[in-house]
């Protein structure tokens, strides 16, 4: 598909550019008593559910907005209360394991790549806290990090990419927003931005019914497919 010209490149970051689960999976493993494998994939449902659903509730207008740093609190008590652990400490490292994501092995040369022909943007539901420890953590580079903490919401609340849109000064359709989540593009869509799936093992994959205006394999097909562009 054709695409406009583009002004900036905006990115969702947990699960797009990192690879969230390995992270948290690393976390519970080091909980004592350590979990086996099989507890571990369990305990990391937990953790997503909690997360996603309380989320979910903030979004439905049922629960007051809280920033990511509490929900990730709320998971490591229940993912540590059921796999039997009660060190504080151990708890309390669970929580920040979200900070501590490993990047994709395409990300980090791939981004550089794009900077040099586009303003990056980083657009994450993580707080602004986290999101810097995570992008420090993963050596992200960014030109602006935004976090959905600025909103008081969660992405896929269209105030969120408003964020991008201002930020940039662009109207919306000058924004190309990148994510491996369709949920998250068909809410950029909804304000506008061009969209663009980048494929990864932890993503929401398309449906038949979505229309996003790039399918990539990685970071590197997209930086020549808007090298061609």
């Amino acid at each position: 598909m054709s695409l406009p010209e583009i002004d900036a490149v905006v990115f969702d970051v947990l699960g797009t550019l990192v690879d969230e689960p390995a992270g948290i999976r690393a976390g519970i493993r080091a909980l004592d008593p350590s979990p086996d494998d099989g507890e571990v994939e369990q305990l990391l449902s937990l953790w997503q559910q909690h997360i996603e659903r309380e989320q979910r509730l903030v979004l439905d207008g049922v629960r007051p907005y809280v920033a990511s740093d509490l929900l990730d609190r709320e998971a490591a008590r229940l993912v540590a209360d059921a796999a039997g652990a009660d060190d504080p400490t151990a708890v309390a490292a669970l929580a920040l394991s979200g900070r501590r994501l490993p990047p994709w092995p395409d990300t980090v040369a791939g981004l550089a790549r794009l900077a040099e022909r586009f303003p990056l943007i980083g657009l994450s539901n993580a707080s602004r806290t986290a999101l810097l420890g995570l992008n420090a953590h993963a050596g992200l580079r960014w030109h602006q990090a935004l976090s959905a903490e600025d909103a008081r919401t969660y992405k896929p609340d269209p105030a969120v990419y408003q964020l991008a849109v201002t930020v940039s000064g662009r109207p919306p359709e000058r924004l190309l927003m990148v994510a491996a989540h369709a949920w998250d593009l068909r809410g950029a869509q909804r304000l506008g931005l061009r969209t663009a799936y980048v494929a990864r093992p932890v993503g929401d994959p398309p449906t038949a019914s979505d229309r996003f205006d790039l399918h990539v394999e990685d970071l590197a097909d997209l930086a020549d497919q808007l090298g061609d562009a």
